[in-house]
């Protein structure tokens, strides 16, 4: 037999699936049953926990937001610190890693790339306000649970920039006009801290933004005066510059 779910509660569930209610009610939805289980053994707060064995097919299909309904289902509460309105009251550590993304907008790219900082280990990821929203139910199924092992944060991306330069660190962007990556001495932020900026997947890295980076950095392509493409996805460019920086890293701890 089937545990009720009241229309009222599947109405609110299907509700989270727009932002404006995300936000409002500070929750959104994991779907999957692998995603459920690391969201049930993860820092986040569960607020409501649904099995399709208990609930049915019927009441199921009409909360997911999958194009069919998913054994589990769980409701979560958002972080409190997602939001980073002054950072001049966030606490960095001395040295690490880190990543923002300026505007990035797709949900695919946005999931793969906190998969892409869960794998490297990046220390935190930030965004900026105007990029697409991490509790998106297409960005959730995307980390394919990197979402709860990432540490992200929202904030103004050239004050965080800014902030590091004057911190003794180092700010770096990816440009089709900068020094090619693999002959440029890079921070890997084992001594201070350095943060790599992705731009939008269409304009790039934001000019306010741009102005504030201590070192432009290129991809090169190859051959290297014949590029093809106008350019990387923005989650491909993402893996090869966190790529060669943690490669570096290891080759400064092994000498």
């Amino acid at each position: 037999m089937s545990i009720p779910v009241s229309n009222n509660e599947i109405k609110f569930v299907k509700s989270l699936e727009q932002k404006k209610f995300r936000d409002s009610n500070g929750m959104f939805v994991v779907e999957g049953e692998k995603m459920v289980e690391e969201a049930l053994h993860s820092s986040f707060e569960v607020f409501r926990y649904y099995k399709i064995s208990e609930v049915g097919v019927t009441a199921m299909s009409r909360m997911t937001m999958l194009a069919s309904p998913s054994p589990a289902l769980a409701v979560l509460r958002k972080p409190s610190d997602i939001e980073i309105q002054d950072l001049s009251y966030f606490s960095l550590p001395e040295n690490g890693l880190f990543l923002a993304l300026d505007g990035i907008r797709d949900p695919g790219n946005m999931g793969t790339i906190l998969r892409i900082a869960d794998w490297f280990g990046i220390d935190a990821v930030f965004a900026s306000m105007d990029s697409v929203d991490i509790f998106n139910p297409k960005v959730v199924q995307a980390t394919m649970g990197a979402i709860f092992r990432v540490k992200f944060h929202y904030c103004d991306i050239a004050r965080l920039s800014r902030f590091i330069a004057l911190s003794g660190g180092d700010a770096y962007g990816t440009f089709l006009d900068g020094t090619d990556i693999y002959k440029k001495e890079l921070n890997t932020g084992e001594k201070t801290k350095s943060l790599i900026v992705i731009g939008n997947e269409s304009n790039g890295i934001s000019l306010e933004v741009a102005s504030t980076l201590t070192e432009r950095l290129l991809i090169p392509p190859y051959p290297e005066n014949d590029r093809g493409s106008e350019s990387l996805n923005a989650a491909v460019a993402t893996a090869i510059t966190v790529a060669e920086f943690r490669r570096r890293l290891n080759n400064n701890q092994e000498a």
